[in-house]
């Protein structure tokens, strides 16, 4: 792309005040760098992704007060992570995680595990067993 054609669409509101450094060619096909205000493709893109992040946080707060999953899915939904990224950070294997979710599974959980999570979401451990606590 050509300097010139660096994209300034407007972006949303949050990036306003930002610019995003792009690179492009100048007229002799050298490599130069240029700022653009945004791409309206990309912001599109961007909005519909965060849209389904806060879908799916949202669903998983329902499952959470229905007794369907335990606060920790709610919890990695929030923090925008997956199972195989909250294993990883917390230090248990997928399907171990994965069986915390349980919510028979998880009100037998230790105290020392339960810090575990809490901590990784710095949250306390009360506001992980209750995800309506303090708020």
């Amino acid at each position: 792309m050509k300097k010139s054609d660096i994209p300034q669409d407007r972006g949303s509101k949050d990036t306003s005040n930002f610019k995003e450094l792009c690179y492009a060619t100048d007229e002799e096909g050298n490599y130069v760098t240029g700022n653009s205000t945004g791409w309206d493709p990309k912001k599109i893109a961007l909005d519909n992704a965060i849209e389904e992040i806060h879908e799916r946080t949202e669903n998983a707060k329902q499952r959470v007060l229905k007794k369907e999953t335990s606060p920790i899915e709610y919890y990695m939904e929030l923090n925008k992570m997956d199972v195989s990224i909250l294993a990883s950070y917390i230090g248990f294997w997928s399907w171990r995680v994965k069986r915390h979710f349980k919510v028979k599974v998880f009100h037998k959980l230790s105290d020392k595990i339960l810090k575990k999570y809490a901590d990784l979401f710095k949250i306390s451990i009360n506001q992980l067993k209750d995800i309506e606590y303090g708020n």
